[in-house]
């Protein structure tokens, strides 16, 4: 059985305002040839397919047209899992309909959790395949809060939480591998999908990436998770990684990079060759179908990679940090100037000399785009004066209220 792990599509997100469909269509188009190539019976696109909860027309055109292409193909079943960019309610609209053609989509946490275990049939009908498809636990899914508890007692809620929902879903699991077996199928393997951020996982400045449960991520760890998955399909992290060094727990990574920071990133999708006795793990490399650059100096070493680039005569978005000594305060119009009659187009400028005098002059100054929410919420108490013993609290508070936001999914009635 030939198993293809995906995740963090982001479809719908822009870069420095730049809209990216030609990338996404490239990329899904790129994802039906690779199916058909390695005859994948089994699709997992473990969370953020969308990267807002509100997706507009273009990008739910490029979903439901991927769907309706790969249920013509040699892939017999595609489970969808949500993730925390997701609005559960949009993902879970469809479901009846998309179940018609053996896609399968869990956006919100079921109360009964053998809903998301799902048994897949090969074409005579004989089971073989268990998935856990758990998608993103929200807080409101695995805590309630009670007045007065401190973060450590919420922390541990929420660890508590995740586990018990883990549990629940693989005691399910175990409990349909052991009937099949007692009816002659032998052993069913199980896999189990996901959407949160483990212990030690790496990111990078700019991925987008937030931090899901405040204060507890780096207690979430492989031994979460039951013995009995044979393997555990991730989402949310970026860069492709195995959880904890584990070759069968693994993060496929977004497939296309969302930033400029995972410009230089090979980006993959992870094929499985699974068996009853074992798991064959191939790292398929997604094509650039839009290069992104990074330049940082000064105007001298600026203006010559621009050159460079533009000799290759190509496409390019180009991201630019200014470090120079000297203050140029037309800085742009002459990079613009260097690029002309070129397919290169600037998206960023940081000209660190201008933002560096602006803050010493006076921090009302900042750009907001500097800054996230913490990092503004911060300035807040420092305005306040609010002394240290006071802002642990105060900051796990606010994250709880930027959370919730986060997470709101209104559904009409």
């Amino acid at each position: 059985m030939r198993i293809l792990h995906t995740s963090d599509w982001h479809l719908g997100r822009t870069l420095y305002g730049k809209r990216r469909y030609k990338e996404f269509s490239a990329f899904l188009d790129w994802l039906l040839e690779t199916i058909a190539a390695n005859s994948v019976e089994v699709l997992l696109v473990a969370g953020d397919i969308f990267d807002t909860s509100t997706p507009g027309t273009t990008s739910q055109q490029l979903y439901y047209r991927f769907l309706s292409e790969v249920a013509k193909s040699c892939c017999r079943d595609v489970i969808i899992t949500a993730g925390n960019h997701d609005s559960p309610t949009f993902l879970d609209a469809p479901h009846d309909l998309l179940n018609a053609f053996d896609v399968h989509v869990i956006g919100t946490a079921r109360e009964d959790v053998t809903e998301e275990v799902l048994t897949l049939h090969d074409e005579a009908g004989v089971p073989h395949l268990i998935v856990c498809a758990v998608p993103y636990l929200r807080d409101r899914d695995i805590r309630r809060s009670v007045q007065g508890e401190s973060i450590d007692e919420k922390d541990t809620k929420l660890i508590n939480g995740v586990k018990a929902h883990y549990d629940a879903v693989c005691d399910h699991a175990e409990v349909l591998q052991q009937d099949f077996k007692e009816n002659g199928y032998g052993k069913i393997p199980i896999i189990a999908m996901g959407h949160l951020f483990a212990a030690g996982g790496k990111t990078f400045d700019g991925d987008g990436v937030r931090e899901l449960y405040i204060g507890s991520l780096a207690h979430i760890g492989s031994d979460l998770f039951h013995d009995s998955i044979d393997y555990l399909a991730l989402g949310h992290l970026h860069i492709p990684q195995k959880l904890n060094g584990i070759e069968t727990m693994r993060y496929s990574g977004s497939p296309i990079p969302v930033g400029f920071g995972e410009a230089t990133q090979k980006k993959r999708v992870i094929l499985l060759g699974l068996t009853p006795q074992e798991v064959k793990i191939e790292e398929l490399f997604v094509p650039c179908f839009q290069r992104l650059v990074q330049l940082q100096g000064d105007y001298g070493e600026i203006t010559e990679e621009l050159e460079k680039l533009k000799a290759e005569d190509m496409s390019i978005w180009v991201e630019i940090d200014y470090t120079g000594s000297e203050i140029l305060h037309d800085l742009k119009g002459q990079l613009e100037q260097t690029i002309t009659d070129s397919p290169i187009e600037i998206l960023r400028i940081r000209n660190r000399q201008i933002v560096e005098r602006a803050l010493k002059a006076t921090v009302e100054n900042e750009s907001l785009e500097d800054l996230d929410e913490y990092q503004v919420f911060s300035r807040f108490m420092d305005d306040q004066g609010i002394v240290e013993e006071s802002r642990t609290e105060l900051l796990a508070a606010y994250g709880e209220i930027i959370t919730a936001i986060q997470e709101k999914d209104s559904p009409e009635d």
